[in-house]
């Protein structure tokens, strides 16, 4: 018989025992593959935050009824560009905004920011007025430039954070934004304002429950006062998830039993 000189045959026995098995990893090369896995990943979720998008939880009720205590929020970062204030700690690598690429701040939005007093604290409210613009509230009624933002009554409602009944309002005119607000009723402090004219690069923030809120109203020595347009992180979009009044860390049956499903995804207007 003859065989081609190119003619491939399958490995004997032999040839087989004489291959070199695949090496084992040793523990130190295991543990320096987990460690470069867990770097990478935390790495890719740093630029995800700083670029991207950026969760909050919801501490306070002074933007209820839209946002609840223990909501789990996200916001936005291109929308209004990106200042020191999107990175951790707020290094202070440059000054002002930089690469912005969507519209930009509009009246009405619903945005998280550095409180201007102490910028460790991270507000959320709504953006009532821009560079320029003139407000004024009268009568717990919101003017901006003159013009009254319609106001519609629309029942009652339970305000949980201060366990009593309050009006509800449906506000509309801010840049096409329609959402509800909370209202204790005549004679609360701030329901009459002097105009307030907003200085360039800062803006007029103020929670929906209008009573309940420490926000642009009061100067930045005890509120917030106009806000450095640095200071902005983001717009806010939805809800991702909910716990009612907050779930506790450290309580595992908090999760399930104040978790909201209801809440799950909610668009933020």
């Amino acid at each position: 018989m003859v065989f081609a000189p190119d003619a491939v045959f399958p490995d004997t026995p032999a040839m087989t025992e004489d291959a070199d098995p695949k090496p084992k990893k040793t523990f130190r090369q295991e543990v320096v593959e987990t460690v470069q896995t867990v770097v990478y990943a935390l790495m890719i979720a740093f630029v995800l935050r700083v670029v991207l998008f950026e969760p909050f939880t919801i501490p306070s009720a002074s933007m209820q009824p839209g946002l609840l205590v223990g909501d789990y929020i996200i916001a936005t970062k291109w929308n209004y560009g990106w200042s020191k204030h999107s990175i951790p700690f707020s290094p202070p690598l440059f000054e002002g905004r930089v690469l912005k690429l969507g519209a930009g701040p509009q009246r009405g939005d619903v945005v998280v920011f550095k409180l201007p007093r102490d910028t460790r604290q991270t507000y959320v409210k709504r953006l009532i007025g821009l560079p320029g613009d003139k407000i004024q509230v009268t009568d717990g009624v919101l003017s901006v430039n003159d013009k009254v933002i319609t106001r519609t009554p629309a029942g009652d409602a339970k305000d949980p954070d201060a366990g009593i009944t309050v009006a509800q309002f449906r506000e509309s005119g801010l840049n096409g934004h329609s959402y509800m607000t909370f209202d204790q009723g005549p004679g609360h402090d701030r329901d009459d304002t002097d105009v307030f004219i907003v200085p360039e690069d800062h803006y007029f923030m103020m929670g929906d429950n209008r009573d309940n809120s420490m926000d642009s109203r009061w100067p930045e020595a005890v509120g917030v006062g106009f806000v450095p347009a640095e200071n902005l992180v983001g717009k806010v979009r939805l809800v991702l998830v909910s716990w009612k009044g907050g779930a506790n860390l450290f309580n595992p049956i908090t999760w399930v039993t104040r978790f909201d499903p209801g809440r799950i995804f909610k668009p933020v207007v």
